[in-house]
């Protein structure tokens, strides 16, 4: 590792700071409801959906169950207190190798941003293996339909009531979906002078 580095130019004091800025989850805390008008909004009214919720760096985060993924984020967009009328980014994170037996595989990961504020936000919610669909936030930010669509060429999340749920990236005969951590590797061997076939 220490060559590695070296390689790279990195100084020791690059070495010191890089090993200060990396923080570990247990210094995540939980979201207060005096301080963030989300965590609020959603526990009067969805506290039942809520998983978890952290502050890291500044950034927070809110988990939640899927069944009113839509109510809750329409909720986020429409308060004035929140105002989160852009979708920036949306994608999915697939968490076989590092979830508990009785949690969910996958998250969907919402971005949101507030043009008004200036402010961020993100939003999670949990998706079964056994049941990897969830209603499509395509009416409360049209902008989701190509991202919801790249989540399902990717990783075979279904979205209830998508207007034009098709692949996006990959073909339409593909078979699987390649960023889920169980897809197959394959490729073909790069050549070198050591096996490199014979062009005669």
């Amino acid at each position: 590792m220490v060559d590695f580095d070296v390689r790279l130019g990195l100084t020791p004091t690059d070495l010191q700071l890089r090993e200060i800025q990396v923080k570990r989850p247990d210094e995540w805390v939980e979201l207060n409801p005096d301080d963030s008008p989300e965590f609020r909004l959603i526990q009067q009214q969805f506290a039942g959906d809520i998983i978890t919720s952290r502050l890291f760096r500044d950034e927070k985060t809110i988990v939640v169950k899927k069944d009113n993924i839509v109510a809750i984020c329409r909720l986020l967009r429409d308060s004035s207190e929140t105002n989160y009328n852009y979708l920036s980014d949306m994608t999915c994170v697939d968490r076989l190798e590092f979830m508990s037996d009785d949690e969910d595989r996958f998250e969907i990961v919402y971005h949101l941003y507030s043009m008004g504020t200036f402010g961020r936000f993100r939003v999670k919610a949990r998706v079964s293996e056994d049941d990897a669909a969830i209603d499509t936030v395509e009416g409360v930010w049209p902008c989701a339909n190509w991202l919801e669509r790249e989540i399902y060429d990717m990783f075979g999340i279904r979205f209830n009531n998508h207007t034009d749920l098709r692949r996006i990236l990959m073909p339409d005969d593909w078979v699987g979906h390649p960023l889920r951590r169980d897809f197959p590797l394959g490729g073909e061997e790069v050549e070198f002078t050591h096996n490199v076939r014979d062009r005669h």
